[in-house]
């Protein structure tokens, strides 16, 4: 190409050449950032595996030290010349002729200016004269529109130093961990060497640091090992906080390739509140085999997820897994959606009176048994007693009033997405036999808390318009089956009200929690816990007249706790948070909402039944009340008699199943029979009854708790020699041995389909 060519070439890429803010909003970091609603850095994760190239720094977040260094070693009279040092070019012509080994002629400017133009890059080779001219034809077009501190500035963010690192942040923060705003005089000199030679040895850099810190006329002392030790670093994560990680994922995977950040509804503060106040229950817990846990706080009103915090992060041998979002059995917290549905329907109400003793449900299983958190039965209750209370056999009633279908529907429509038809689960259903998410679950307590009215969450600021399109679409979409829609009201706000109202109320679960637990708020809160099948999950989850708290404890590997239950496990983490959130201004309880009466209730009972709710005041959907609420001593006989029959429990052709992760003591078969006793009341002396099981004699009385073996049985009662009645039942699963059946570690009789679940 001719002269004449290639200054024609030249002033073409010069009239290409970008402004200066042109080129610093195109600066793409490699790491993207999650920013909470204020604008400020949640967290950092890596997205280019390629290149390490951190934000954009002014010239004023670089040392004084570091502004030197690279100026005294690659363009000492950069503050004096227009582009194009034409001393220097002279002496490296000079050196060139005489085949004398000196540095280049190229300015700071001209390097921005190859850096900036790809087309203009280095070859291998050196470049010829011809690309030189283009290249200095440029810094002089970048001198002339650009100020000398605006080109500095521009070239520290772009210029390649050692590997992968490209800008000063990212040597500064691998090498030397810290901003550049930190550097020192030797780590200045050390970067500004990395320049000349990126992948020299150590003694090579060390060298020629020492030269540039003699340009200064300061000592070397040290250097060597100073730069040991900064090529020894191994990369990590930026500087600066890392408090969300997995929210971070989460919008990172959603935004687009070229956006550095994305600013989120989080709340700063509480995030870092949430986040370690998780980590100190947790560590307060180890000794009981706990390490994971997650956190969600929501606003009410407008959806906005104020903190996520989706794991334990170094407690955790799965710190990577968020549980936020992952699927666990959530035990007795989907209780207050079985009774809400039931009101909604006008099947129950919270005075309506619940048999709460051993009862036995046929399955395709087999038979499910239902059995309470600890393990005793409190005969008739009122449905606020009950889910006060989290008594499991009175919500599996409350289930089979509405039906398996029916309730998974209903789950469905507070945003629960159960993957299988109701009669997947069966009766287990109402006790957490499903599988949920912790943000799921914690927002269709926001529901509740919203008088029966669900919404989608939001985690991500953004316009107005754009929130309101996608809902739209979204409603469209719901409207013709294919999406849920925007907004959706399983149940009235009177119905939502009564749960609200149980779930608030202290004194209806001192039976279970007593009244002093970390349930028990300074202002008004509704909250449910809730524990699955062996101590696996962990959960406590409730609502304040502003904010909905949701907090799961366990572990991710699935392994059990040791004696955790939702009061010690979960409920102290969300009991810091409500308090945290009103410490200000406590929480209100709601008004009482139209269709809502309140009517002053007593209950009766007959002679020997025994009840343990009192007269109170309730309330009730409109069109429900009832003041006088008779309970029949008839209607306390336990399970239901079947005619002709001596043997109540097992039923002819029961089949059970041994389940290892539960205790055999716990979870025994209960032998019952109706028969007459010895001096039962109204009855004359018997002689006592005896249980035969496969040819041997058992045991004696009305009642027997049988430690089961695998295999078919065939039971019978007698009395004086007489079968008055005999069963046949199967008991399927491993055997147990005497020494099991002391220990808790041994398997037991757990024929349900589903766990017995913890409040």
């Amino acid at each position: 190409m001719t002269g004449i060519g290639y200054l024609a070439t030249s002033a073409a890429q010069a009239a290409g050449l970008p402004t200066f803010q042109q080129v610093r909003a195109s600066h793409l970091p490699s790491d993207f950032t999650l920013l909470d609603r204020d604008g400020q850095p949640l967290q950092t994760l890596r997205r280019d595996p390629r290149v390490r190239r951190l934000p954009w720094v002014t010239l004023d977040e670089v040392s004084p030290a570091m502004r030197t260094a690279i100026v005294l070693s690659e363009d000492q009279r950069f503050w004096q010349h227009s582009g194009i040092d034409w001393q220097g070019v002279a002496a490296s012509a000079w050196s060139n002729l005489w085949n004398e080994r000196t540095r280049g002629a190229s300015t700071l400017t001209m390097q921005l200016a190859g850096l900036l133009d790809k087309r203009g890059a280095r070859p291998a080779g050196g470049r010829n004269w011809g690309q030189k001219a283009t290249q200095a034809w440029a810094a002089r077009q970048l001198e002339a529109r650009w100020r000398k501190t605006e080109v500095l500035e521009a070239y520290l963010n772009h210029v390649p130093f050692r590997g992968e690192l490209v800008g000063l942040p990212a040597l500064s923060q691998t090498l030397f961990g810290k901003h550049p705003s930190g550097l020192d005089a030797q780590e200045s000199a050390i970067a500004a060497a990395l320049v000349r030679g990126p992948n020299a040895r150590a003694d090579a850099v060390a060298r020629r640091a020492c030269q540039v810190l003699a340009l200064q006329q300061r000592p070397c002392t040290g250097i060597d090992l100073v730069v040991t030790q900064a090529l020894a670093r191994k990369g990590g994560p930026a500087l600066g906080e890392q408090s969300a990680p997995h929210l971070a994922r989460l919008l990172m995977a959603q935004a687009p390739a070229d956006a550095p950040s994305v600013r989120s509804t989080l709340d700063g503060h509480l995030q870092r509140l949430a986040q370690e106040t998780l980590q100190r229950h947790l560590l307060e817990l180890a000794h009981r085999q706990v390490e994971d846990g997650a956190v969600i706080v929501i606003d009410n009103a407008r959806g906005e997820v104020l903190a996520w915090v989706g794991g334990s992060g170094t407690l955790s041998q799965a710190a990577q897994v968020d549980a936020v979002l992952a699927l666990r059995q959530p035990g007795s917290t989907l209780k207050p959606f079985v009774y809400g549905l039931a009101f909604e329907r006008r099947l129950l109400t919270p005075a309506s009176l619940l048999q709460d003793e051993p009862v036995q449900l046929p399955t395709g299983a087999g038979l499910y048994i239902p059995q309470n958190y600890d393990r005793r039965f409190r005969g008739w209750v009122s449905v606020r007693t009950a889910l006060g209370n989290s008594l499991n056999v009175p919500a599996v009633r409350a289930g089979a009033m509405l039906g398996a279908d029916a309730l998974a529907e209903g789950l469905r429509g507070f945003g629960l997405a159960l993957k299988e038809p109701g009669g997947f689960y069966g009766p287990g259903l109402a006790l957490g036999s499903a599988e949920v998410t912790l943000r799921d679950l914690s927002n269709a307590y926001r529901a509740l808390a919203n008088g029966g009215r669900w919404s989608p969450l939001r985690w991500q600021v953004g316009d107005a318009k754009r929130d309101a399109k996608r809902d739209a679409k979204r409603d469209q979409a719901g409207a013709h089956g294919t999406a849920t829609p925007s907004q959706v009201s399983p149940i009235s706000p009177a119905a939502a009200h009564l749960v609200t109202d149980i779930l608030a109320d202290n004194g209806a679960r001192a039976l279970s929690f007593g009244l002093h637990s970390a349930l028990a708020t300074r202002g008004f809160a509704a909250v449910k816990t809730g524990t699955s099948k062996d101590m696996r999950d962990n959960w406590c989850i409730g609502y304040t007249d502003r904010y909905t708290v949701g907090v799961w404890v366990g572990n991710a590997s699935g392994s059990p706790m040791h004696d955790v239950s939702g009061v010690a496990g979960a409920a102290p983490v969300w009991a810091s948070l409500v308090q945290a959130l009103h410490r200000e201004r406590p929480s209100r309880a709601p008004d009482l909402p139209p269709g809502v009466r309140q009517q002053r209730i007593h209950f009766e009972a007959s002679a020997g039944a025994s009840m343990v709710d009192v007269d109170r005041l309730e309330r009730f959907i409109e069109g429900t009340e009832q003041a006088t609420w008779r309970l029949d001593v008839a209607a306390t006989s336990g399970t239901a008699a079947r005619p002709g029959r001596a043997i109540v429990s097992p039923q002819d052709g029961a089949i059970f199943a041994l389940d290892p992760d539960i205790p055999p003591r716990a979870q025994r078969v209960t032998l019952r029979s109706q028969a007459a006793q010895p001096g039962q009341t109204g009855q004359p002396v018997q002689p006592a009854l005896a249980w035969w099981l496969d040819g041997r004699r058992l045991a004696t009385g009305a009642r027997h708790d049988w430690l089961p073996m695998p295999g078919r049985h065939v039971l019978s009662l007698r009395q004086q020699g007489q079968v008055l009645d005999e069963v046949r039942f199967e008991v399927r699963g491993a055997s147990l041995t005497p020494c099991q059946a002391r220990t808790p570690c041994a398997a037991s009789v757990g024929p349900s389909p589903a766990p017995n679940r913890g409040p």
